[in-house]
């Protein structure tokens, strides 16, 4: 008979909400984005616009601190992008809190940006992913996302980029 696991992963953690950030999350994103990303980061500009466009959602995930602080936890986020023309929307970043990596984050902000895509008249999500980020290519293979392209040289530091795309 095998030992219960003592510390499976994400136990006793809190749940994160996910909701649309606002003006008021961007340090938090800001910070986010440095944290998560060695390269290619968004410029705190670049995020400030996406929050006020009408053509792009930024979702943050947010917890609740253990100790009772009123004061929420941005430890994810991930920006949307749509076309007025075109029924297919685009997952430009999804960033995850490195102390919380592993935890199933990842999948539950792709989650809340189909739901977002769909309720805004998409029928179809594309998304680029390094081609060295084993994770987020996992991820999106078992969620049903499908290989269509290959970009070389598309992130600052020359790694190839792979597109993904799925029917919503």
């Amino acid at each position: 008979m095998s030992a219960p696991l003592r510390n499976p992963v994400g136990a006793g953690l809190p749940e994160p909400t996910i909701r649309t950030a606002t003006l008021a999350d961007l340090d938090a994103l800001v910070a986010l984005e440095h944290a998560a990303f060695a390269t290619d980061r968004a410029e705190r500009r670049a995020i400030r616009h996406a929050i006020l466009s009408p053509t792009m959602d930024v979702l943050a995930a947010l917890i609740d601190p253990p100790d009772g602080d009123p004061t929420s936890v941005l430890v994810g986020a991930a920006v949307l992008e749509r076309r007025r023309s075109t029924r297919i929307a685009r997952l430009a970043s999804i960033a995850v809190a490195p102390n919380r990596g592993g935890l199933g984050l990842g999948g539950k902000l792709l989650d809340a940006a189909e739901d977002r895509a769909r309720a805004n008249g998409c029928d179809r999500l594309r998304l680029e992913v390094r081609s060295d980020n084993g994770a987020g290519i996992r991820l999106y293979e078992r969620r049903g996302y499908t290989r269509f392209a290959v970009r070389p040289d598309y992130y600052e530091d020359g790694m190839e980029a792979w597109r993904y795309e799925r029917a919503l």
